[in-house]
């Protein structure tokens, strides 16, 4: 079983990894891609202005720019060390077992899919993020990732937001949204605050010596875990949380 997460927009700095190598990163096929997205995320940084507007920040985010400007020669960090925020606060990686570190996979705009494991540098650019003369990501990124999740050799469990499905739809995988249950049994779908449900259940996943084969496995194993989940569909599960 593999479980796909979502990166994080915010990302730790430093590192102390030797400077970007492509070639230790997980699925080489991908380093054509990575290399033409890394230079150019690096040209685009000698324009402030125009690096502003790509990556939708403001000129008190310009260290952004400046991490980029850096990206072959910054120091790197495994993936799951790089990556921050609340979903990774959940998750808590570093007190994973690599056993379980290996079976987690980020889905970044810059590198399409890296292992849990993967030496990478700070960098910004979003799922949605529009650079000068391409059509969005989703095109470069769609007719790559979506035959690579297509033969993972294992479930998939796809966790991730919208934007960063959108790069590579995982046909066939597992999905999981969260709903928020009111005292009158209502509900609503839960938006920012799902990335700390989500690191949990990932960090349910990932430990468990259990290898489910559908989502009724899955589901089974959350639930053994104390998680509140019901099948929405063949591939759809629902975490539900008080409110």
């Amino acid at each position: 079983m593999l479980v796909v997460l979502p990166p994080s927009e915010t990302k730790a700095p430093g590192g102390r990894g030797r400077p970007l190598d492509l070639d230790a990163l997980s699925f080489p096929s991908l380093n054509p891609t990575r290399k033409v997205l890394v230079d150019e995320v690096v040209a685009l940084a000698s324009d402030l202005p125009a690096s502003r507007a790509a990556l939708d920040i403001s000129e008190r985010q310009d260290d952004e720019i400046v991490r980029n400007a850096a990206l072959w020669t910054a120091p790197t960090a495994p993936a799951l060390r790089r990556y921050t925020g609340v979903l990774y606060d959940a998750l808590d990686p570093a007190s994973l077992t690599p056993a379980a570190r290996r079976r987690l996979l980020v889905c970044s705009a810059l590198f399409g899919l890296v292992g849990g494991t993967d030496p990478i540098p700070a960098y910004r650019l979003s799922g949605g993020s529009a650079l000068p003369g391409r059509d969005g990501l989703r095109t470069l990124w769609r007719p790559e990732l979506m035959p690579l999740l297509a033969d993972a050799g294992d479930l998939v469990v796809d966790l991730r937001s919208g934007p960063y499905a959108a790069l590579g739809p995982a046909r066939g995988a597992v999905t999981l949204d969260v709903h928020s249950e009111a005292a009158d049994g209502s509900r609503t779908v839960v938006s920012h605050a799902n990335k700390s449900h989500k690191g949990r259940a990932a960090r349910v996943l990932a430990s468990s010596r259990r290898r489910p084969k559908d989502a009724g496995g899955v589901l089974a194993l959350l639930r053994d875990a104390g998680l509140r989940v019901e099948q929405a569909g063949d591939h759809a599960l629902v975490l539900v949380v008080p409110r």
